[in-house]
């Protein structure tokens, strides 16, 4: 059995005064993805922000690896393996392609390997190591997106934080980035948990979902299931 990366038990969050979250418990199996789904105002980008330590829980607590997280800096989060790519990628537009990737190895200590990993995201992402110089807003949609995950992937994370990484972008690129998870998945064995509105190509290549909805998870189950179960479909996913 395939022993869990990340949980969350009994986890409660919100901003300021509003709760968001409602006592969320969740598993993370290391080595898979696991798809957040749900309506929007479900839960799911606030969910994200609470796990990478962008927001404080008000109460539960939050494990990976066997460590509890709360009240861990987000710097130290980094540095322990767990990447947060949020809704909008984050790319800094006066800086260029080469200088947006080098601040995702800001926090290594190793800079021969933090060199390696640029020269593999480079590889990865073609279009970013032939445009390299361009600035982060000269980009493409599909461009920023690889520029925002290729700078989450040179800190070699663990636990990738991705949240809808299709908004946006064309169906095609759509499917060039959920290819890419699952392969980083087979390949390195990174565990991905991956909030995304396009429930279809989320569960193409999720191992299990998990489904919000008004700040609490309604189900979990495997991604084939929910998938192929016409009637849990209809229930929670609207189609």
């Amino acid at each position: 059995m395939t022993a869990d990366l990340l949980t969350a038990e009994a986890l409660a969050s919100g901003y300021g005064p509003v709760p968001v979250l409602h006592g969320v418990d969740l598993r993370v199996p290391t080595g898979t993805i696991t798809a957040v789904i749900g309506a929007n105002g479900a839960g799911k980008t606030t969910l994200l922000r609470t796990l990478s330590g962008m927001l404080r829980p008000s109460a539960g607590r939050i494990m990976f690896d066997g460590q509890d997280l709360r009240g861990t800096p987000v710097e130290q989060l980094v540095r322990r393996g767990v990447a947060h790519v949020p809704e909008g990628r984050g790319v800094i537009g006066e800086l260029t392609v080469a200088e947006n990737l080098r601040l995702g190895a800001l926090w290594r200590r190793d800079r021969r390997d933090a060199a390696r990993a640029l020269d593999e995201v480079y590889q990865l992402f073609e279009p970013l190591a032939r445009r390299r110089r361009h600035l982060g807003h000269q980009l493409s949609g599909g461009e920023r997106q690889m520029l925002a995950l290729g700078r989450a992937l040179v800190a070699r994370p663990r636990l990738l934080l991705l949240d809808e990484p299709s908004l946006g972008l064309a169906p095609r690129v759509v499917a060039q980035t959920m290819a890419l998870l699952r392969r980083l998945r087979d390949d390195t064995g990174l565990t991905v948990l991956l909030v995304e509105q396009n429930v279809r190509s989320a569960l193409a290549v999720a191992d299990q979902g998990i489904v919000m909805s008004l700040g609490r998870v309604v189900l979990a189950a495997p991604a084939e299931r929910l998938r192929d179960d016409t009637d849990l479909r209809h229930a929670y996913l609207g189609f």
